[in-house]
């Protein structure tokens, strides 16, 4: 799809994913966690889906560190495979299983390991949703379900500094990417491809969800 130049490339994704973006916000299962509506089990088996995405995701990052485009997006404060493990430990989980979306979902992203626009995509869509919405659930696991002393230490991302500094930071480096147009279009087309990715990894969690708590 072209990608007009006379606007940001930052607000661009955001207009032409947003749609994608907030029916994953309001899948049944985000919404059911919302209201508060599921079962702390439930919580932890999404626990248990990310650490296979940013498995993949972070393993991906590794390879892209030395890339020109792509490297300037690889953070080490971003990491979460080690909070990811925290969080397990903490719901007792000890041999996560990845239900079959999670398994396409941590594929694709391998997929692309060496097309840096593609990695691009995929680390803006989950890192700076965490960054920013991901606050939200950290604030409602404790008020919902009883969390406490633990299990939100995914959301911690108190390393990075101000979240709106970062946020800027990274838009910055969106626009900036040396990307024509097509490439452009490419990016944005991958946003929405790992938007679905996710949602489909929600629908399996719904599926799955406890049934005293759906």
């Amino acid at each position: 799809m072209p990608v007009s130049e006379a606007i940001p490339f930052h607000q661009t994704v955001r207009r032409s994913t947003l749609e994608a973006h907030q029916r994953a916000n309001h899948s049944p299962f985000m919404d059911a966690l919302f209201d508060g509506r599921l079962a702390v089990a439930d919580y932890a088996r999404l626990v248990e889906q990310y650490s296979f995405v940013y498995g993949a995701l972070e393993s991906v990052s590794d390879a892209m560190t030395d890339d020109p485009v792509a490297g300037p997006f690889v953070h080490d404060t971003l990491r979460r495979g080690s909070r990811i493990a925290e969080d397990l430990a903490f719901f007792g989980v000890t041999d996560p299983e990845p239900l079959p979306a999670t398994t396409r979902y941590a594929a694709r992203i391998r997929e692309v390991a060496d097309w840096p626009g593609g990695f691009v995509a995929h680390h803006y869509t989950r890192y700076l949703g965490d960054v920013a919405g991901g606050q939200a659930v950290a604030a409602l696991l404790p008020r919902r379900y009883g969390v406490v002393g633990g299990g939100t230490a995914f959301y911690d991302f108190s390393a990075l500094g101000p979240v709106p500094r970062f946020r800027e930071h990274y838009r910055a480096l969106l626009d900036a990417a040396p990307w024509d147009d097509t490439e452009r279009g490419r990016v944005v087309d991958e946003v929405r491809r790992a938007y679905d990715l996710n949602i489909a990894v929600f629908h399996d969690l719904w599926d799955r969800a406890e049934p005293a708590a759906a």
